[in-house]
């Protein structure tokens, strides 16, 4: 299931001298630093262990007690009052999901069916969405509806397919995960609404755009795509976060070159 909105309870298992069932507020959006790092910022433990320093120097015959600091119930995100966090709903981020096999398939659809002006859609292979017909009509589709659609893929003979092959333990597997997804992309090729590029960059996401809606497929380290989190991010006027990743699509673009033959 995903995660929407800006703030979620998460359970705080790694920190001692909390209680169990305590929640944390885990920014999503924001400036907010970790409250897992940082478990000062979100009103945890570091007031509990001051309390009862207080406490204790009370006990001693000291004047300052726990009162000035009473202990927090359940954190909202109204806690944070150091870092301004937008409401829930002028988020550019809609969803999290942890992995990618996590976003359900009618989701995929969705995203695509709804664009009116542009689709696009850089990876290394993006194998998953070669194998899907109903996403390939959609795609041929939309492009017959006078969206423009673009796929960049890696290119298979690049450095840069090389090295996350082997940062993901797969090798050759991924240069061949890309010419497997050249030939399930040739009826789509051959309809010529749809193009195709080559790119030779490090790819740190994948980026599946819709217009102004995306999902972001993280890149990390020794996980391979399907098992790393996606964000849906949807552009706002006035928000950066969305564009960030719509303007490194654009450049990654520019940079690619024509599919040989």
């Amino acid at each position: 299931m995903p995660v929407v909105g800006l703030a979620v309870p998460v359970p705080f298992q790694h920190v001692q001298d909390v209680d169990d069932h305590a929640p944390v507020v885990a920014v999503i959006a924001g400036h907010a630093p970790s409250p897992i790092l940082r478990p000062a910022a979100a009103g945890g433990w570091w007031w509990r262990r001051r309390c009862r320093g207080r406490a204790a120097s009370r006990a001693r015959g000291g004047s300052r007690g726990c009162r000035a600091r009473r202990r927090p119930g359940p954190l909202r995100r109204t806690s944070f009052r150091r870092w301004p966090v937008a409401a829930a709903s002028d988020s550019e981020v809609l969803a999290i999901y942890a992995h990618r096999s996590d976003v359900p398939r009618d989701a995929w659809a969705q995203l695509f069916k709804t664009a009116e002006r542009d689709i696009g859609v850089l990876v290394y292979s993006g194998l998953f969405l070669a194998e899907d017909a109903a996403a390939q009509k959609i795609l041929a589709d939309g492009a017959g509806a006078g969206v423009r659609v673009r796929i960049l893929l890696g290119d298979p003979d690049s450095p840069q397919v090389a090295e996350r092959g082997a940062s993901e333990g797969v090798g050759d597997a991924m240069a061949a995960k890309i010419r497997n997804a050249l030939v399930l992309y040739g009826a789509l090729r051959a309809t010529g609404g749809v193009e195709f590029r080559f790119h030779q960059t490090i790819l740190y996401n994948s980026i599946y755009r819709s217009d102004d809606h995306l999902l972001v497929n993280t890149h990390v380290y020794g996980v391979t795509a399907a098992l790393a989190p996606v964000w849906h991010l949807r552009r706002l006027a006035g928000g950066q976060i969305a564009a960030t990743y719509l303007e490194s699509f654009e450049r990654v673009w520019d940079t690619a070159v024509p599919l040989p033959g």
